[in-house]
This record gives structure tokens, C-alpha cells and sequence, in this order.
């Protein structure tokens, strides 16, 4: 540094991501990390750490997002050591379980405000109890209907709950995650991304506790995935087309033709998985919009477009392939353009776009390429 200052340098309390800046006198007590935008409160010691010194335990602040994202990320929290509240299904011995995060976001009293994301969750665990034998014990639910504070889907709940669903994961494990609610695009700024944008999903907090990145996303859920662990992810937001950051996304045409592209970066940056294989189908492409719950009177009706074409895609063929499962999903959605009949949000969903951009195109993604006609769509 021209400057010869000092460097303090540690974690975000929240994401885990590098943060540096000048020590005190004149450091702030608390600041904002720039990855996640999470407050950490800093306690200051009264030395300096030179470059390539020892890094101080408590003395933080922030970075700008290129040079914290170069800095070494704190190793994964081995299996048993992650605060898991009391509340949480606790993991069942032996390889060869399933286990399964739901989380709906409704956004109650805001102008965010989604209605059918509970829904969306009550569906997606019959589906997985009853077509899938998932063990309802298994399943964790995250939704703003909840009484336990434990159970909502903030900022610090939902990332608790992510690292609780690969904690401790064996070879044989099946596990899910679904999401339902709001996704944005942010400019990207460590340059790991194909299109310059960053995905992020959107908590009950996010406008106070800020967004759950891609970034992040990819490493609680995806990165610590060991050999024989399997983990899919059913994400039904706007821009959500890579949410996961894996580095194949399918492309598919309207005949059914495919390929997989390869959106891995040069940077150096590992997002594969440590042997095992992750797999997303989400709503829609980045540049997309999916459903929401805008002009809707019956609550009870109403569902995610991309949470119905996928429940009635399993329903209608036990054993299908991927490709034949997002063949499925996307002609039910675009079925629906000259239709009425389509119920709650999906049906709304339609009609909305019609005279804009288009109907949502369900998306394909995973860790490794294969041939997805072949490969049977198994949780």
C-alpha cells in the first residue's frame, strides 16, 4: 500500500467474507461488509498487522467486494459443529437419507408482498413425502406463518438453514432445497460471472439484512457437497437461471434440441462441488421475470408457475428424464398463453407477460454434463 498504513483484516459475522481497512485511531465501531451488506461490530486492539502478518480476530470493516472475494474463505463447519436451533430435524444415522429445506417468502405488509409462497411449500412436501419418500422429520420449513422465531425466512435464518441441509451429508444422501419468493440481479464485481450479474435471493429482511448472493449460495450449499451426495435445487424467483453458480447450463430449443453450455470463469474460482453433484431448475432464465401474486383475491388458489409445472410434470410421468421434465414444465406454461383455465399465479403469470417479453423458460443447470435424456429424474 503507497500509503504504508496498516491493514486490519477479518470476517464478516454474517457470510463469512474477507473485510480489511485501516486500523484505529478513526475506525468505525461497526460496519457494513460490501459482499452481503451484514453489520459486524468490530472491537478494536491496540496494534497494527502488517501485510502478510497475522490477521486480527476482531478488528473489521469494509472492502470493496473485487478485493475481498480475493481473500482465502474460512474452511467449511465440520458436521456437528453448526448452532442448529432446538427446533431443527436432527439428522438420521447412516448413509442414504433425505433431507429437504422449504422456504416461502411472503413478504407480509411490504410492496414486496407475494401471496402463495406458502403454498408453494405445503405442495412441495407432498410431493416429496409421497412421491419421493422423504421422511417428513426431514423437512425443514422456513415460511412467515410460522410461530417459531427460529422458523422465518430472514437473512440469518435462511443461511443457518442452508448449512443445516449439507451438514453432515454421507454418500447416498438425497437432499432439496426450494425457494419461493423474490430474486434481483447486482452488478458483479469480482468478475466470476458470465453475463456481469450477480443473482441473489431475496429474505423477509433483505431490505435491512441485505440479499443472499449466488456467490454465497454456491458455497454453504454446493461446495462442501462430498463424493455420492446429491442435491437439488427448485428455485422459483425472477432471475434465477443460475442462482446456484454451477458451471453447465442447458440450453434447450422448443423441438427439444440441447446442449450444455460451460459458464465456468478463468478466475481461478472453485464452484464445483468436492465430489459430489448439484443440480438446480429454477423459474426462469437471469433475464427473466417468474410469477407473482400481484391482483390475486384467493390466496388459497394461488401458486408459483414454476412450483406448478414442475409438481404436475412429476405427477403426470413417475421415472421421467430431466429432459422430458423441463419439456413438460415449459409446455405447461406455454399452453397456458391463449388460456384462462390456468389456476392462482400461474394462470396470472401467463396473462401478464403475453403482451411484454414472453412466457418464463424453466432452466436446466447442474455441476457436471449428461445426457438429459437418459438420466432419470430421481430425489
Amino acid at each position: 500500500m503507497a500509503s504504508g498504513k496498516a491493514v486490519a483484516t477479518s470476517w464478516c459475522s454474517h457470510c463469512g467474507m474477507g473485510l480489511a481497512a485501516p486500523p484505529p485511531p478513526g475506525s468505525a465501531s461497526s460496519v457494513r461488509c460490501a459482499f452481503c451488506h451484514g453489520v459486524t461490530r468490530i472491537e478494536h486492539h491496540h496494534h497494527h498487522h502488517q501485510r502478510g502478518g497475522a490477521v486480527g480476530e476482531s478488528a473489521t470493516t469494509t472492502r470493496t467486494l473485487a478485493a475481498a472475494a480475493s481473500l482465502p474463505r474460512p474452511p467449511p463447519v465440520p458436521a456437528g459443529l453448526i448452532d442448529i436451533p432446538a427446533g431443527y430435524p436432527r439428522r438420521v444415522s447412516g448413509g442414504g437419507s433425505k433431507r429437504a429445506l422449504l422456504v416461502g417468502v411472503s413478504y407480509t405488509g411490504t410492496k414486496h408482498e407475494l401471496r402463495g409462497t406458502v403454498n408453494d411449500v405445503k405442495e412441495m412436501r407432498s410431493l416429496l413425502c409421497d412421491r419421493f419418500g422423504f421422511p417428513s422429520a426431514c423437512i425443514l420449513e422456513l415460511t412467515e406463518k410460522e410461530s417459531d422465531p427460529t422458523r422465518v425466512p430472514t437473512r440469518e435464518n435462511l443461511l443457518r438453514a442452508m448449512r443445516w441441509l449439507v451438514e453432515g451429508s454421507r454418500s447416498g444422501d438425497s437432499l432439496v432445497f426450494h425457494f419461493s419468493g423474490h430474486g434481483v440481479q447486482k452488478l458483479d464485481m469480482n468478475d466470476d460471472e458470465v453475463d456481469g450479474y450477480n443473482e441473489a435471493l431475496c429474505p423477509m429482511d433483505f431490505e435491512r439484512s441485505g440479499k443472499i448472493l449466488d456467490d454465497e449460495i454456491n458455497e454453504i450449499i454446493v461446495r462442501p457437497l462430498g463424493k455420492g451426495v446429491k442435491l437439488h435445487a427448485i428455485v422459483d424467483t425472477c432471475h434465477s437461471g443460475t442462482i446456484l453458480d454451477l458451471p453447465y447450463l442447458c440450453r434447450m430449443s422448443r423441438t427439444g434440441y440441447w446442449q450444455w453450455e460451460n459458464h465456468s470463469r478463468p478466475s481461478g474460482m472453485t464452484k464445483r462441488p468436492n465430489g459430489g453433484l448439484a443440480i438446480s431448475i429454477s423459474g426462469c432464465s437471469d433475464d427473466q421475470k417468474s410469477a407473482d401474486a400481484s391482483g390475486f383475491s384467493d390466496e388459497s388458489s394461488s401458486i408459483g408457475a414454476m412450483t406448478d409445472s414442475f409438481i404436475k410434470a412429476v405427477e403426470a410421468e413417475p421415472g421421467t428424464t430431466y429432459g422430458r421434465l423441463l419439456s413438460a414444465m415449459r409446455t405447461r406454461i406455454r399452453d397456458g398463453q391463449g388460456s384462462r383455465r390456468l389456476p392462482g399465479r400461474l394462470g396470472s403469470f401467463v396473462r401478464w407477460m403475453i403482451p411484454s417479453s414472453g412466457v418464463q423458460e424453466p432452466q436446466l443447470c447442474s455441476s457436471e454434463m449428461f445426457d438429459i435424456y437418459r438420466k432419470p429424474f430421481l430425489l
